[in-house]
């Protein structure tokens, strides 16, 4: 017996606003300086959105007014941007990594994503009822054996019953659990504060796959949290194919300050294997990820992989 279950967010979450937010306003520095160093972090809720971070950048973009753009007025915007630290940018200027870190990614051949079952049919579900009713709203999904057992789906501003018709007519499942504490009309940073990064399993596999742990959004390619884990789905994708694996496992690691990461191993169907035909260090995934191409607010609402970016 196999249960696993997974679950997924709509972009009208409170965290996932705040990752857009985050996003946008790294976008925002990389449009007019594509060299930016942005490390953004974003709270928001009940009429009030604090930014927070470091930035060095030849750019100024209006932070009020690209948040109210997402948010809408009414809303007190308290931003508190400092440069990098210089003791933190030494060690980039040289091209190595703005951090320490561990980075995952994964691969498996049971869809045609590359992505876990449960993960799968979570998002396609969040992303279908969205279609639908555009609010705040989370979906979960249990299967076993690679069948559907429990599907849980609660979106604001839905009546039970046609919701469980929509949710029936996208996925079969054995039970259905529609919004199970009541329905609900109060959503939202009105309903619940959010935070930048704290999505980090729906914004990779779900929780069955270990994750190296750093977020994402507001974080522009020195980060290796986010540059690291975008090429280590890349490596494990190409390996997928190349090896006609049912699983692949990466593990990438670097030290702050240098461009080579410290660990990089693959794991194909269980037996490990070294990493050496790819450039790691920021530098070469930037270029080999054509990371100048993205729009990062793009990325950050419906999960990192599987949705045709240039690291798939």
């Amino acid at each position: 017996m196999s249960k696993k279950t997974a679950e997924f967010v709509s972009p009208k979450h409170p965290d996932k606003i705040c990752d857009f937010i985050a996003d946008c306003i790294l976008d925002a520095y990389l449009e007019v300086d594509k060299n930016s160093r942005v490390a953004i972090e974003v709270m928001g809720g009940h009429n009030l959105v604090t930014i927070n971070g470091e930035v060095t950048s030849k750019s100024n973009p209006d932070i009020e007014t690209i948040v109210k753009n997402i948010v809408g007025e009414g809303y007190k915007i308290i931003s508190n941007i400092v440069l990098q630290s210089p003791q933190i940018a030494q060690g980039v200027d040289t091209g190595g990594a703005g951090d320490q870190g561990i980075m995952k990614g994964y691969a498996t051949s049971e869809t045609n994503d590359y992505l876990p079952l449960e993960y799968s049919l979570a998002r396609n579900l969040c992303q279908k009822i969205f279609e639908v009713y555009p609010y705040d709203g989370k979906t979960q999904v249990t299967v076993e054996n690679g069948k559907v057992k429990t599907v849980v789906a609660s979106f604001q501003n839905t009546k039970n019953e046609e919701l469980l018709k929509l949710v029936e007519s996208i996925i079969e499942a054995d039970e259905y659990l529609i919004n199970p504490a009541g329905e609900w009309n109060q959503g939202g940073f009105d309903a619940d504060t959010g935070l930048s990064g704290r999505k980090l399993i729906v914004d990779n596999y779900g929780p069955e796959i270990t994750i190296g742990g750093g977020s994402f959004s507001g974080k522009d390619y020195t980060k290796v949290d986010r540059s690291g884990a975008y090429m280590a789905r890349k490596i494990a994708v190409d390996l997928l194919k190349k090896h006609n694996a049912k699983e692949v496992h990466v593990k990438l690691a670097y030290a702050i300050g240098k461009s080579k990461p410290v660990m990089a191993v693959a794991v194909i169907d269980g037996e490990e294997v070294e990493i050496t035909e790819y450039d790691l260090s920021p530098k070469g995934i930037h270029k080999h990820l054509k990371l100048d191409g993205v729009r990062f607010a793009d990325t950050c609402i419906w999960g990192h992989f599987g949705r045709g970016f240039e690291w798939e």
